[in-house]
């Protein structure tokens, strides 16, 4: 008799006995970001038909050009987690303040949601793979009050949940709470994500580098040699790598930490702080490669240590096979 792969529903019902204290909340917010995912996967599959590719006309927070899925995502991520009881308040990449959800229903709630609901949408136009990243924590404010800014701006080590989904050849929803990452793929016939990547770990060597490297000349001393290194031959331990970039964070991650690699993202005149927000972007990508077995840092500190000073900061990123990671910060600290 063929056995019946495990649902994600059933995988959270399963595991909640990791979080004593969350009295299944947690569960159902996980539950909420898999039904949003299933709606906006459901819209990009059909986008080009629908007439939602393109540009929406505006820009984001962040002065960037807003594709017109970006907005959609955006609005039904808000959403599907407003009409559930689970969050006080919810921060997106799109929207320059973070949203207060202060009704009767929402008035005990105890997390706080960050987001960015669309990564690498400007790839939708040409049919590139596109993802969610989600990033969950505990509320530091008095349960019963607004939530406040201190509420979004802690530091990655107190996530009590991330992930992403990723929008590809198929739909993945890989999550971590803390005790290992797992990876569902959605199987639109029956509509539910099936567990398809138990307990993924990222191989501590790899073969790939994932770098923009037209902005090569911007980039500081460390991460020029850093490249170079990657680019010398030597066999003896397998070099020259392989350069793969896409565009699209969760894409470009996704790969690596399925078959080794590094995501480099540095500083540079064109992106003085970096170009990636540290909390919809890198603390979640953080909590989960360090979850498998990797390391992401901003070629000196831990990702997940420094404090956060605003909503959109931005930073640069180092993420990946740990030994990888390494290499890249001896070039950083040698430079």
């Amino acid at each position: 008799m063929r056995r019946r792969h495990t649902t994600l529903g059933e995988f959270i019902i399963e595991n909640q006995k990791d979080f004593p204290y969350a009295k299944g909340e947690l569960s159902a917010l996980l539950s909420s970001i898999r039904l949003a995912g299933k709606m906006v996967n459901q819209e990009i599959n059909k986008a080009g038909l629908a007439e939602i590719l393109g540009k929406a006309g505006n820009d984001n927070v962040q002065g960037e050009e807003q594709m017109k899925l970006d907005v959609m995502a955006n609005e039904l991520f808000i959403s599907t987690l407003r009409n559930r009881g689970e969050i006080c308040g919810l921060a997106s990449e799109e929207m320059e303040d973070f949203v207060i959800f202060n009704d009767e229903m929402h008035q005990d709630a105890k997390y706080v949601v960050l987001i960015d609901p669309l990564d690498g949408s400007s790839n939708i136009d040409v049919n590139v793979s596109v993802g969610t990243i989600f990033s969950i924590y505990r509320r530091v404010s008095k349960p019963g009050s607004p939530v406040t800014l201190e509420d979004f701006l802690q530091p990655g080590n107190r996530q009590v949940a991330a992930g992403y989904l990723i929008y590809g050849t198929s739909t993945i929803l890989v999550y971590t709470t803390g005790n290992g990452v797992n990876g569902f793929t959605f199987d639109p016939g029956i509509g539910s994500f099936f567990l398809s990547h138990p307990n993924m770990k990222a191989p501590e060597e790899g073969k790939i580098y994932s770098i923009n490297e037209g902005n090569y000349v911007h980039f500081p001393n460390g991460v020029k040699q850093y490249i170079k290194w990657c680019q010398e031959l030597d066999e003896s331990d397998g070099r020259p790598l392989t350069s793969r970039y896409i565009g699209s964070l969760v894409a470009d991650f996704h790969r690596n930490l399925m078959k080794g690699g590094i995501y480099i993202y540095p500083t540079g005149t064109k992106a003085p702080k970096g170009k990636l927000r540290l909390l919809y972007e890198c603390n979640p990508m953080a909590f989960l490669i360090e979850q498998a077995g990797g390391k992401a840092t901003d070629g000196f500190t831990r990702i997940l240590d420094l404090q956060p000073e605003e909503l959109h900061q931005r930073v640069p990123f180092f993420c990946g096979s740990k030994k990888m990671v390494e290499k890249a910060e001896e070039f950083m600290q040698g430079h």
